[in-house]
């Protein structure tokens, strides 16, 4: 069974420290989330070049482990990446998204490794899955450049929305190059 949930827990005194990660655990507490993200580059232009996509996904499991996660696989496009995870509910996903885009962009700057100033496109899809599906999504993410000989971005990216019953609004879909 497969379910898109974003989990926010609220600190409060019951939670203690995990000494490992710095980060708060509530006792008796047990969660097996697993999440696969995706995000464009600006204006989907294919910036990601494979002289350094390796070191930048590597940037990006640092990030995200830091904060306790763990990256089950990672992978894209010179134009989007796709993130599997291991979820700890202590943190917002919307907030890991948010500095995962925000540092590996300043990494990106800080090296001058594009013309011009790197950035992300606003947004972000996120969908979780159950451990049965874990392998296959992950296959899915370490094959993308032979499945986008076939698929677009955007035809991926509609039909994911679609395999998960969601609405969207074509304005609201990352935007094409311009």
């Amino acid at each position: 069974m497969r379910l898109s949930v974003e989990i926010t827990i609220s600190l409060n005194p019951a939670f203690r420290r995990n000494a490992s990660f710095g980060k708060t655990r509530m006792a008796n507490t047990f969660t097996q989330i697993h999440i696969h993200a995706v995000f464009a580059v600006q204006n989907r232009m294919s910036l990601i070049q494979k002289s350094w996509q390796k070191e930048l996904y590597n940037y990006i499991v640092a990030i995200i482990q830091k904060h306790g996660h763990k990256v089950l696989s990672i992978g894209g496009m010179s134009d989007h990446i796709h993130i599997l995870l291991g979820f700890r509910p202590a943190q917002a996903l919307s907030n890991l998204i948010q500095e995962v885009k925000r540092d590996s962009s300043e990494w990106i700057n800080q090296r001058q490794l594009t013309m011009g100033r790197f950035s992300w496109q606003e947004g972000y899809c996120a969908f979780s899955y159950s451990k049965s599906h874990v392998i296959q999504v992950a296959k899915y993410i370490e094959r993308q450049e032979e499945h986008h000989k076939k698929q677009t971005f955007i035809d991926e990216y509609k039909k994911i929305l679609k395999d998960f019953d969601l609405e969207y609004d074509e304005r609201y879909i990352f935007k094409p190059i311009e």
